[in-house]
């Protein structure tokens, strides 16, 4: 078996009707291969003609019949509406024979005249959220909606790949392809799905995604991304403080008490300050430096200056949400940071563990969106380099 590298692109409708999660949640759940990059950009009509030709001839050599029906829709539904250009999600997974698992993930698409409702098995994407509908009568397509779309070969691939890459890497990572009545409503705001979701193959990350899609807003971004440890400690920093203003004071009082117990003394209100300015911001500060390896695999101090800036060891999935309220809304749904506290439906109290280890991130207001989206280089997305890299490796 060889190393493939292949791709499943998540069309505008399922896009558009939130579904983006559960597709995911299947993929994750059910391949051992590596989901490597990702991207959202909105295909123009040139992209939408040569995918619509390309599939015509690809699916065509395996059934005719199928491949009109591929040409017909990525014709209508990837082709801009006016000057409006449609979001897909593009997902780029790297293992050994890639291109197979990922197609019989997806599933088939049966267009012979007998009822596809008769197939369903509940088991592949296809079965859950694609649509087939033929007339009864007539025999002919009334209603077709793949829900997702793969290539069957390694072959059909590396053609598909090579035109994307150059595509994705002359877009923004942002998407806006929508006007708003009132733009001022809008907000934008960071979630980060940490890297104790992506240890193993799980459906985690996708159902996190489905959770937040219940409030309605767009995903207008996102990328596989590795935090460096520079840009952890700039990213948490405000945490820094905050660690030491709160954990401090109680492991002072907490050395005390052991003190006090052990050698049968009484500790003053001077020495009690000075343990929670040693001890206290000590462990305060290891606190933090947790939190900098569980977001980029290395403890700051063990990490040599040279590499601060390279990429971390660990993965996330970063997005950005867009809509009104957008920030409130999401973290309404993430839940508290300590997901012992967190209501019954969110995040957090369904995938969390403690404080650090509570399954996602999200900014706390417009504003640190803004500063967070900066130090993740939002803008910035590896999806083309994964490909390009991959295409000179292998080919």
């Amino acid at each position: 078996m060889s190393i493939e590298l292949s791709y499943m692109i998540i069309t505008p409708y399922t896009v558009l009707k939130s579904r983006t999660g559960g597709v995911i949640a299947r993929l994750l759940a059910r391949t051992d291969i590596e989901l490597v990059a990702t991207q959202i950009f909105a295909p123009t009509q040139e992209l939408a003609d040569w995918y619509a030709d390309t599939l015509k001839k690809t699916v065509g050599q395996r059934n005719e019949p199928a491949s009109q029906m591929f040409y017909d829709y990525i014709k209508r539904t990837f082709s801009p509406t006016g000057d409006r250009r449609h979001r897909v999600m593009m997902l780029v997974f790297k293992g050994e024979d890639a291109c197979k698992k990922l197609f019989a993930i997806a599933g088939d698409i049966y267009s012979d005249t007998q009822s596809s409702s008769e197939r369903i098995t509940g088991e592949t994407i296809r079965d859950t959220y694609a649509d087939l509908v033929i007339g009864a009568t007539t025999g002919k397509v009334r209603y077709f909606e793949p829900a997702v779309l793969t290539p069957p070969t390694m072959k059909s691939a590396m053609m598909c790949l090579k035109v994307f890459a150059k595509f994705a890497a002359n877009e923004s990572n942002i998407v806006e392809n929508i006007k708003y009545e009132d733009p001022t409503a809008i907000e934008r705001t960071l979630v980060i799905i940490k890297p104790d979701n992506w240890r193993y193959p799980s459906a985690k990350p996708g159902n996190i995604i489905d959770m937040f899609s219940r409030t309605g807003l767009r995903i207008i971004g996102c990328k596989i991304y590795q935090m460096s440890v520079a840009e952890a400690m700039e990213f948490y920093g405000p945490v820094k403080d905050v660690l030491r203003e709160k954990l401090a004071p109680s492991i002072g009082d907490k050395a005390a008490k052991i003190l006090e117990d052990a050698f049968a003394i009484q500790v003053s209100d001077e020495n009690m300050q000075k343990l929670s300015e040693t001890i206290g911001i000590t462990y305060a500060d290891s606190q933090f430096s947790s939190i900098i390896k569980f977001m980029s695999g290395t403890k700051p101090e063990k990490c040599p200056i040279e590499d601060k800036e390279k990429a971390g060891k660990v993965k996330c999935m970063v997005l950005v949400y867009e809509g009104k309220d957008a920030v409130e809304k999401i973290r309404d749904v993430l839940g508290p940071t300590d997901p012992t506290k967190a209501p019954s439906g969110t995040i957090r109290k369904e995938f969390g563990q403690d404080v650090m280890v509570n399954t996602a991130h999200a900014s706390d207001s417009p504003e640190n969106a803004k500063r967070e989206m900066n130090i993740v280089k939002i803008q910035q997305n590896k999806l083309a380099e994964v490909i390009e890299t991959y295409i000179k490796e292998y080919n």
